[in-house]
């Protein structure tokens, strides 16, 4: 058995193995309400088919003005549990574990999804919102946010744990705070987008707590027995922004409130971000979280190859691998690794309906 096959137990939840689908935007909800479609069900559901041991649905907003645009996903409302429930349902009746990511876009909000004409800001005439950040501190090219005031965070704070317990509803195990990727929470982390002089900016403790109070609401609203997870972006690649030793000194202190695994990306912050792009180059990040926290980490980033993905296992420098793109060209990518890798057909994620098209 290799490592990226060895099922991995968090509390009480069970992955048959450790490569992940990564949480990707699919700007796919035409009807700007935030409801998940058939789109989104056949895009997890094709991927838990495929044999991933865990499949995380995308950014889902915590709030309709955190929509990165109409299109995305929500998880607002009561309306949303549904819909939501019939994917869940369907992933975990697949075998793999149902997960979500729960967001605020802040300052990133109010944009073009991909589907749509146009690109940036939308204008009110095209729909688009107030959008809000930790400081009136725009994202080049985007509108100018209005800076949070004290009670517009203990909202927040509230949102991200009613959206928790609907995501509980809805039949998700694994639910994923998004602190990553220049949206709400990494604003508030990075001194590059956080010019605040209140108990929420300046120093390391100050600009952490609004994580700390989201964390803490969310896993006082979630069961005792799912894992929490918390995705970070690293690093900004930019001098003076938040780094990867400030990301393991929070994660350290995020495993005494109840978190059990960090999602290591990096990156989105600001556009003038420096990024030495290759094979697997946000690794490093991840084992380096993972050695200073003593938390399970995920790593993500350009990896694609099955022995690639295995040699992050077992040098050690994470527990499980998201992957994205390669995931979207190859929506049953773990069934190769399984062949690649010598895995028994009869021990890989096969759905009994596809055993007839193993090689052997």
């Amino acid at each position: 058995m290799t490592e990226l096959f060895k099922p991995l137990t968090l509390r009480g939840v069970t992955a048959r193995n450790r490569i992940w689908l990564a949480p990707m935007c699919q700007y796919s909800v035409l009807t700007r309400d935030g409801m998940p479609t058939d789109w989104h069900l056949v895009h997890l559901g094709s991927r838990a088919t495929g044999g991933f041991g865990l499949v995380m649905a995308e950014a889902t907003a915590v709030v309709p003005e955190g929509r990165i645009s109409p299109e995305d996903t929500g998880i607002w409302s009561d309306d949303h549990i549904a819909p939501w429930q019939r994917i869940a349902g369907f992933i975990k009746e697949q075998g793999a574990v149902p997960a979500i990511q729960i967001a605020h876009a802040g300052r990133k909000a109010s944009t073009h999804g991909v589907l749509t004409d146009g690109k940036g800001a939308l204008s009110e005439e095209e729909g688009g919102w107030e959008v809000v950040g930790p400081s009136a501190e725009a994202f080049t090219g985007l509108l100018e946010p209005r800076a949070m005031s004290t009670d517009d965070i203990a909202s927040t704070v509230r949102a991200f744990a009613d959206a928790a317990k609907r995501t509980d509803q809805a039949g998700f195990d694994v639910v994923e705070i998004h602190s990553a990727h220049g949206y709400l929470l990494h604003e508030f982390l990075s001194p590059l987008s956080n010019k605040r002089t209140d108990s929420y900016g300046g120093s390391f403790d100050n600009r952490t707590r609004i994580v700390i109070e989201v964390v803490d609401a969310v896993r006082a609203a979630w069961p005792e027995e799912k894992p929490l997870f918390v995705r970070f972006s690293a690093s900004d690649w930019v001098e003076g922004g938040w780094t990867v030793e400030e990301t393991a000194e929070l994660s350290k202190v995020l495993g005494d409130h109840g978190v059990d695994l960090v999602d290591v990306s990096s990156g989105g912050l600001a556009p003038e971000q420096q990024i030495e792009l290759g094979p697997g180059y946000q690794v490093p990040f991840a084992h380096q979280v993972r050695e200073f926290s003593d938390l399970p980490t995920a790593a993500v980033g350009l990896i694609t190859d099955p022995q690639q993905a295995e040699d992050v296992l077992v040098d050690g420098s994470a527990d499980a691998v998201m992957l994205a793109r390669v995931a979207l060209r190859e929506p049953s990518w773990p069934l190769r690794a399984a062949h690649e890798l010598g895995i028994n057909w009869r021990e890989a994620p096969y759905p009994t309906q596809y055993v007839r098209g193993v090689w052997r």
